[in-house]
């Protein structure tokens, strides 16, 4: 039978109890106690009392230890086997077993490695009784593997993308804790946008222009170790589409520069986990975590629920950002469907996660120690459950039961040993085995046959006082075997106590539940078994309780006056009361105002703080009484109205208890000027540090008068104390006197460590010293330490004064060093400081890029590929490559104006980019050079290439000279920008007749060495409009125009009319001859007196904001050739250029000398980036300006001059 503590109650005259070994109160499957005194000639077989865990991962940089410790009598003896066969520990000098224990110790830290001890360790423990046998210990040493190299690329998205940033730790033992930090150590913040999955990768649900950084790191922290890893920085950049420039946007796709994913709202979709549907395993008793994390614009929120089910309460805890689910001490009951849902304005989206919890064997009835007498019977239980079921394995003192020696008393029945009629021999320790796939339960009962007479271990003579009407409970622990029957006896005559009026215990104790007065006296215990009997005397004595017989009575008392309570208590004679006064459970204010006798509490000169509830509590040894009454405080007679104001000033501040690093501050409050303190301030100086700058301390309620200061070490303190109420805050106290700590070493290290080279051979390491109080004691200095990063050297240190900076000379140029800098002083050093990373300095990079390729993509743009110069070479931190480009000459060799160089700049490790605002029809000369943080290196092989032709620009200038009757000549000037080799002039021309309207338009070829043509046959007296274009291979360019009249005979010239001055579309005029007739004369003047009159009209509508009829005319007889002017330019209506569809400038004119030149037109990207570096991406987008100078021409404006006629004289006047 089992052995174990009988808690149950059972009455004096119920049958015997079966014949089982009690030893104590308790014993259980592996704690046997042994009673050192009483029970040393009792034989027992071994208990594994300690082990290491099953799976024991150890720490390769120290020794092993795999404890086996155990205990029986005789002592056992402990052997091992590793990986199933039998460990000599004696054969290998680094293994030792400590003594009298089973734990060895493997001494790896002075030669050999923990790898050659990995492996399956079981300890044995034997002795005559038995063997007890460990768990299978699985014995590993720790890992921490490095990151893989590997090349980051910048990440380039565009604003509210999704993005996953992959960590992909290295597999280390234990697996690493995975977090996300920038380049200084400072955690990267994270929200419902931001947020790192179990995977440990980095999930955005849109990306913002603030996440724009180039140090996401990626932390792999092996705890075993104490190590960290890390990943290389990922650089992203987040841009929106209003950071480019539209005219290289015009050039490439989205798809080319950002991806095809829009940055458009949109609805949720999961970046993790993929589909609608999932699978997650999980074993019981551990944590279930589910994890869903969407992408989408705006960022979608997360909601869970159970599927046919409510999600357990109390066990149930979101993380992340309600992206993970975690249920704690899962069960089987928590398996079935769980369903995630991102949603958000524009959506939602469903997981569906099929959980299924299985389980490692767990324990429903373990098997516990057997101690049973010769020829008793008993049985070993070993229950488990699991999922799957686990299958039941025996063993006897370490060996398969199958193939043990036979033992005819006992008998398998599955989970069960059931042992009959046993005999010293059937001693052994079995072994039950619980296991599936999932893990495994191992545990030894021993079965231990004795012969052992009652024992009674309770002290004889034991008293035992009860108060009266309580129940007593008078022990009797013992020991036999078989198990002994217990009978109690009152006095030295009478029988066995009976049932109705006591109750016994299975383990020995007599209960009396309503002790009397007559219940005193002695009581016998008699233990006996068929080997023997033992007694034993105890004593009961009953004392009456303690009352109270006055209780403090209710009071109501005038502020200022007296008030008195009264307690007496009743008590036994033979136990002595203490009388205790609280007030509102709380002791009594320390105040002399209260005093306290035997029987009376009395409180003089009431204040309004003193009303509340008293307690008058009485503790004798075994009980104890309480009675309480309220006072209450009343206002005295009225007087005249107080003054409130801020409290008087604490005073006699006192320094008691001066420990190293704390204080007890007391004070005395001020007069509180009517209004309550609600706390005081408590400020301190350090007059050795800061003198005359007072600091806060602390603050306490305005109901305490004393404090506990945490101080810290090598301060010379001085406290003063301010008082504060509803009004306000009172004037400092007076100080204290001083209080010097003594000195201490640093608590605390330098904060913002760097380390940056500002030469090519130094390392220049910088610090935020610690300040005077933070010293903590005299002699601050720092130890600066550096070493390599990616070397074998020691470290270097080197102690220096209170300084922020040092400077190592003779580093290697650009090489990453780890740096520490740990305070100290003449006490001793600050804890070891986490080490950073920094970088010897930078020097010019040593190699140009190489194989520089131009690929020519139109006459503007052109595209250039480089190889990368390798990264030593670099020597320093890649900022980008940088092309230096300039016009060496028109291919035309007609402008070979000087045009500086330009530079364009491309960030990081791009290998090719665009050229933009290229000249055409001309030739170009570039060279590429890489950048670091110190500057450029030197210039590849200048590399040229050629623009092909272009589009001309109009004609510079074109006149009409020598008109006649029926002919014109024109005169131009060639292109200012040909663009390319000119193959001819268009020119075209049509005639405006007295109707208002254009003529056919006539085309003429003129070959390109002319600059100067002459048109015959043309209509006498006529307007003509002329219109000149350039033209190469390419195509014609634009357009320029003039206007002119043919004279009405040989003798009269023609003047070149500029356009009426109107609303807007032209307006032909004809010139009649002039007679000298008298009746010609005064035709003249009624038509100089109607075009006048004519004038004012117009000039009033005009002011009035109407249209002319010449104008609704022109408007009725549109031409596509004819752009109009605006209403306010004050003309009748010029012609202008009808491609440019640019109205001339306000108030222009023709110049006098009948020519027009065209505004400089030419623009290009350069124009708008002078002096400025621009910077494109690979594909050419721009992300920069660009810099460099370009001379810009004067622009000038049509003017136009006019013949004399009466209507310009008229309009010149108006």
């Amino acid at each position: 039978m089992p052995l174990h503590m009988m808690l149950k109650k059972k009455h004096l005259s119920a049958g015997r109890v079966p014949l089982i070994l009690f030893l104590c109160q308790l014993i259980s499957a592996l704690d046997v106690p042994l009673d050192s005194k009483l029970l040393d000639d009792l034989v027992q077989p071994p208990t594994i009392t300690q082990q290491s865990p099953k799976d024991y991962i150890i720490d390769p940089r120290e020794n092993i230890v795999i404890q086996c410790e155990a205990k029986g009598k005789p002592p056992p003896s402990f052997s091992w086997t590793r990986n199933g066969t039998h460990f000599d520990i004696d054969k290998d000098p680094l293994v030792t077993m400590k003594p009298g224990s089973g734990t060895l110790v493997i001494n790896i830290m002075s030669e050999g490695k923990a790898e050659t001890y990995e492996g399956v360790y079981q300890c044995t423990a034997r002795n005559e009784r038995g063997a007890a046998i460990s768990n299978n210990i699985v014995v590993r040493p720790s890992r921490s593997p490095l990151w893989t190299k590997e090349r980051l690329e910048p990440i380039v998205l565009r604003n509210g993308q999704s993005l996953v940033l992959p960590c992909r730790p290295p597999i280390g033992l234990p697996p690493a804790i995975i977090f996300w930090m920038d380049n200084s150590f400072q955690r990267l913040p994270q929200s419902e946008r931001v947020s790192q999955g179990l995977n440990g990768d980095l999930y955005f649900s849109n990306v913002l222009p603030e996440d724009t950084r180039e140090d996401y790191i990626c932390y792999a922290r092996f705890n075993h170790t104490q190590t960290i890893q890390q990943k290389q920085p990922i650089s992203l950049k987040v841009i929106s589409v209003d950071e480019l420039n539209d005219t290289i946007a015009a050039n490439l796709s989205d798809t080319e520069l950002y991806g095809a994913k829009s940055s458009k709202e949109r609805p949720p979709t999961f970046l993790t986990p993929e589909g609608n549907e999932s699978h997650k395993e999980e074993l019981r008793g551990n944590v279930l975590s589910l994890e869903c994390i969407a992408e989408g614009l705006p960022t979608p929120i997360i909601y869970w629920i159970k599927e046919d089910g409510t999600l357990p309460v109390n066990r149930t805890f979101y993380r992340n950002f309600r992206k993970t689910l975690q249920i704690i001490r899962v069960s089987e009951a928590d398996s079935g469907n769980y369903q995630c849902i991102a949603k958000n304005t524009l959506g939602a989206v469903h997981h569906t996660i099929s959980v299924t919890v299985k389980a490692a064997p767990y324990w429903i009835v373990a098997p516990q120690n057997l101690v049973l007498s010769p020829g008793e019977n008993g049985t070993l239980i070993c229950r488990a459950n699991g999922n799957p079921k686990p299958r039941i394995s025996w063993l006897t003192n370490g060996v398969p039961i199958e193939i043990a020696l036979d033992d005819p008393s006992r008998k398998i029945d599955g989970d069960t040993i059931i042992f009959s009629n046993v005999q010293e021999s059937s001693s052994a320790v079995y072994q039950c085995n619980a296991s599936n796939k999932y893990g495994y339960l191992l545990a030894n009962a021993f079965v231990n046959v004795l012969a052992e007479p009652p024992r009674i271990l309770t002290s004889a003579n034991t008293l035992y006082q009860v108060i009266s009407n309580r129940p007593a409970l008078l022990d009797c622990a013992f020991f036999g075997s078989p198990m002994p029957t217990i009978e109690w006896f009152k006095g030295t005559k009478g029988g066995a106590l009976h049932e109705d009026i006591y109750v016994l215990h299975d383990n020995g104790t007599l209960e009396i539940p309503v002790a009397q007065k007559d219940s005193t006296g002695t009581y016998t215990c008699v233990a006996w078994n068929k080997l023997g009997m033992a007694k034993n005397e105890v004593h009961l004595e009953i004392k009456d309780p303690t009352r109270i017989i006055k209780q403090p009575e209710y009071a109501v008392v005038q502020r200022g006056s007296k008030v008195s309570f009264e307690c007496k208590v009743k008590h036994d004679h033979t136990l002595i009361p203490t009388i205790m006064w609280l007030k509102d459970n709380g002791e009594l204010p320390n105040d002399e105002r209260f005093s306290t006798d035997k029987d009376h509490l009395v409180v003089s000169d009431v204040k309004d703080d003193d009303g509340g509830t008293y307690t008058c509590t009485a503790n004798t040894t075994l009980d104890s009484a309480s009675a309480s009454a309220v006072l209450r405080v009343v206002a005295p007679p009225p007087t005249p109205a107080p003054i409130y104001d801020v409290p008087n000033p604490p005073f006699d501040l006192e320094l008691t208890n001066q420990l190293d690093k704390s204080v007890q501050l007391t004070w005395t409050p001020g007069d509180d000027n009517n209004s309550p303190i609600t706390k005081f301030i408590i400020e301190y100086e350090d007059a050795m540090h800061e003198a005359g700058l007072w600091r806060h301390q602390a603050e306490v309620s305005g109901t305490q008068t004393t404090a506990q200061l945490k101080l810290s070490p090598y301060v010379n303190y001085s406290f003063r104390v301010m008082a504060e109420n509803s009004i306000g805050r009172s004037m400092p106290s007076e100080a204290s006197e001083q209080y010097l700590t003594k000195a201490a070493e640093p608590d605390q290290n330098p904060t913002a460590v760097e380390g940056l080279g500002t030469e090519p051979d130094n390392l220049v390491i910088t610090w935020k010293p610690l300040n005077g109080f933070q010293s903590n004691g005299p002699g601050l200095q720092y130890k600066v330490s550096w070493r390599q990063k990616d070397g074998d050297d020691e470290w270097t240190s080197v102690v220096v004064a209170n300084v922020s900076k040092y400077i190592v000379s003779g580093t290697p140029t650009f090489v990453p060093y780890l740096i520490k800098v740990q305070a100290l002083n003449d006490v001793g050093f600050a804890p070891e400081p986490a080490a950073v990373m920094g970088h010897s300095g930078e020097d010019l990079p040593m190699v140009a890029p190489g194989n520089v390729r131009v690929n020519v993509v139109n006459s503007t743009l052109a595209e250039v590929h480089w190889d990368p110069v390798p990264p030593k070479s670099v020597r320093g931190h890649l900022q980008g490559y940088r092309i230096y480009y300039w016009k060496a000459q028109s291919s035309s060799k007609r402008n070979r104006r000087h045009i500086e160089k330009k530079i364009l700049t491309f960030q990081g490790s791009k290998t090719h980019g665009m050229l933009p605002g290229l000249q055409p029809y001309s030739h170009y000369a570039l060279n590429v050079r890489v950048v670091n943080g110190k500057g450029e290196g030197p210039a590849s092989t200048d590399r040229g290439f050629h623009t092909p032709e272009g589009v001309p620009s109009a004609p510079s200038s074109l006149k009409i000279v020598n008109p006649t009757l029926d002919s014109l000549t024109l005169e131009w000037d060639p292109p200012s920008h040909p663009n390319g080799i000119l193959t001819e002039y268009i020119l075209k021309y049509q005639p405006i007749n007295s109707t208002h309207e254009l003529g056919p338009l006539v085309d003429l070829k003129i070959p390109a060495n002319k600059t100067r043509w002459t048109l015959k046959n043309l209509n006498f007296s006529t307007r003509y409009k002329f219109y000149l274009y350039a033209q190469t291979s390419v195509g014609s360019g634009s357009q320029i125009t003039e206007e002119a009249i043919t004279t009405v005979d040989e003798g009269k010239k023609a003047g070149i009319l500029p356009p009426d001055v109107g609303a807007g579309k032209a307006m032909a005029s004809r010139q009649v001859d002039i007679a000298t007739q008298g009746w010609f004369i005064g035709l003249m003047c009624a038509v100089a007196l109607l075009i006048l009159i004519l004038l004012i009209v117009c000039f009033i509508r005009r002011n009035k904001g109407g249209k002319y009829p010449v104008k609704e005319k022109e408007d009725a007889h549109a031409d596509p050739e004819i752009q109009p002017m605006k209403e306010d330019d004050g003309t009748f209506g010029e012609y202008s250029d009808a491609e440019d569809h640019k109205p001339l400038k306000k108030g222009s004119r023709t110049p006098s000398d009948r020519t027009v030149k065209k505004e400089d037109s030419d623009d290009s990207l350069v124009d708008y980036g002078e002096g400025v570096n621009g910077q494109f991406n690979e594909d050419g987008s721009f992300i920069g300006q660009y810099s460099g100078k370009k001379e810009k021409e004067p622009a000038e404006g049509n003017e136009s001059s006019e013949a004399p006629s009466p209507v310009n004289a008229m309009n010149s006047f108006v």
